[in-house]
């Protein structure tokens, strides 16, 4: 069974957080099938569209033989939606917004909750509802500046940023000095040209040089 401790050791242990939401169950399916035979074993299903959570539902069903995979949900906002979704068996909960309720929801679960930031002050809020990792949302407009100006002020708190993570060596270098302990990739790793043309083949090699150019730029 998934815990807290569990699902955020397989995000520091990965260093990449990949994420992603298509309306078709089944070349959703094929898609973390790809992320998996790559070597990911935690990633993120957005909760993005209509069929998301009949999408997801499917997808714990199908997956359940993956015993080493975690599969959390993204785009949490309110606690109708995280109820469904840990109804559902989501592994942890990921929201772009910081709704401390969502979070309590999360934690009397005894999962994960990873709240989207964006100021100082929002990471504090997120800090006192207990977000053990805090992604910074979106990462594009502050750059890794924002994380290296800020982390001195919340000693211990991790952080991870989701847009603007580049599929390029020196843009993810520079986000893991800056402090971050994960990246996420959403399009820039699972393109809108991936999932249209089902490019599993290239989907399945991008996977592979994302893992490496993460854990060389961590060393």
């Amino acid at each position: 069974m998934p815990t807290k401790e569990t699902a955020l050791q397989a995000i520091l242990d990965q260093g990449l957080l990949p994420l992603f939401f298509h309306q078709d169950p089944e070349l959703s399916l094929e898609v973390i099938k790809v992320l998996y035979n790559a070597g990911i074993r935690t990633l993120e299903y957005t909760n993005r569209g209509a069929a998301a959570l009949e999408n997801f539902t499917f997808l714990k069903a199908e997956l359940k033989s993956y015993e080493d995979l975690q599969l959390g949900i993204g785009t949490i906002k309110t606690v109708q939606q995280a109820n469904d979704f840990l109804k559902a068996g989501a592994d942890y909960i990921v929201a772009p917004i910081v709704d401390p309720q969502v979070g309590h929801v999360v934690h009397e679960a005894g999962l994960l909750w990873i709240p989207g930031c964006f100021t100082p002050t929002e990471i504090h809020v997120a800090q006192t509802a207990k977000a053990a990792l805090i992604k910074i949302f979106p990462a594009n407009i502050v750059g890794p500046a924002f994380v290296s100006s800020i982390k001195e002020l919340f000693p211990g708190q991790l952080f991870i940023p989701t847009g603007g993570v580049e599929m390029e060596a020196e843009n993810i270098r520079t986000w893991f000095k800056a402090g971050v302990c994960a990246v996420g990739m959403g399009s820039k790793l699972i393109s809108k040209e991936v999932l249209a043309q089902r490019q599993l083949d290239h989907l399945f090699a991008q996977t592979q040089e994302a893992i490496r150019l993460v854990q060389t730029s961590r060393t």
